[in-house]
């Protein structure tokens, strides 16, 4: 470094440069820039009540709302709940992953099968979940497997769609390359088409079991006694908001905890993936 460039440093940093934070602090910063949102919101919200802009009614305060979370909590129903329903989930979530990896392997790597069912998927897709409610009844009475069934169909499509696009977006290179080095078939899914195509099917599992939440009030709504659907549609029943809110919550960290599983599960098996992550700290 020359002895200009030495000299002008520390006019830079008073200039008004920013100096580059400690280590020990970048952690931090980013777990609170993390959490800055929801706290900005349950601020904002409390705000709102003391300056009697909402009805407790319509929308009760963030501290009610804790309160009846730790009322539910501590009695033990609020786990309950929870257990019959994470339960359901991942009974559909599994049968959904097991039928949607297995169908979209076998369209994703046959052109027959895929001629074969394709029109019947675009027709079946779009179709709500909730809408196959009565049919479920019909199928399968007001029991556990209608439930399941329900959550079933609701992550079915994400995780078979981004099954087909990984294989389908495999590189025409390797394609052409396997055939010149006349690589065995399953040598060649094994080693080349599926290693490519994981990204886009972890990515489906991800939306699929969000997807399997969403359904659980849905497949609730059949005769249940129990799980966190349950407990959201009798508290909207006698007026209890507070109680409406905290199945909503408890719902959305399920969810988080769910995915953060399954991101890790993906950080693991796909070494090779560098994902860009915006810029900053």
């Amino acid at each position: 470094m020359s002895g200009e460039a030495v000299l002008n440093a520390p006019l830079a940093v008073e200039a008004g440069q920013p100096a580059s934070a400690p280590r020990w602090l970048r952690p931090l910063a980013r777990g609170l820039l993390y959490v800055a949102g929801p706290l900005l919101l349950l601020v904002l919200w409390q705000g709102l009540f003391e300056l009697r802009l909402i009805r407790p009614l319509l929308l009760p305060p963030p501290t009610k709302v804790a309160q009846a979370f730790w009322h539910l909590a501590a009695s033990g129903e609020l786990f309950g709940h929870v257990a019959i329903s994470v339960l359901r989930v991942l009974e559909g979530f599994v049968a959904a992953a097991i039928a949607g990896l297995a169908l979209g392997l076998a369209i994703g790597l046959s052109r027959p099968v895929d001629r074969a069912t394709d029109l019947l998927i675009q027709l079946i897709k779009p179709i709500p979940p909730i809408a196959w409610i009565p049919l479920a009844i019909l199928w399968f009475g007001i029991g556990e497997v209608a439930k399941v069934y329900i959550i079933f169909l609701g992550a079915f499509f994400p995780i078979l769609v981004n099954t087909i696009d990984g294989i389908r977006q495999t590189d025409h290179r390797y394609v052409e390359l396997a055939r010149i080095l006349e690589v065995p078939r399953l040598r060649f899914i094994t080693k080349v088409v599926l290693p490519g195509a994981l990204p886009a099917i972890m990515t489906g599992l991800r939306v699929g079991i969000m997807v399997a939440w969403m359904c659980v009030v849905a497949s609730e709504l059949i005769a249940a006694s129990s799980g966190i659907g349950y407990l959201i549609m009798d508290a909207r029943q006698l007026s209890q908001t507070d109680v409406v809110l905290v199945g909503m919550i408890s719902i959305g960290v399920l969810g988080k905890l769910l995915d953060v599983a399954l991101k890790a599960l993906e950080t693991r098996l796909i070494t090779w993936k560098a994902a860009y992550k915006g810029s900053g700290a």
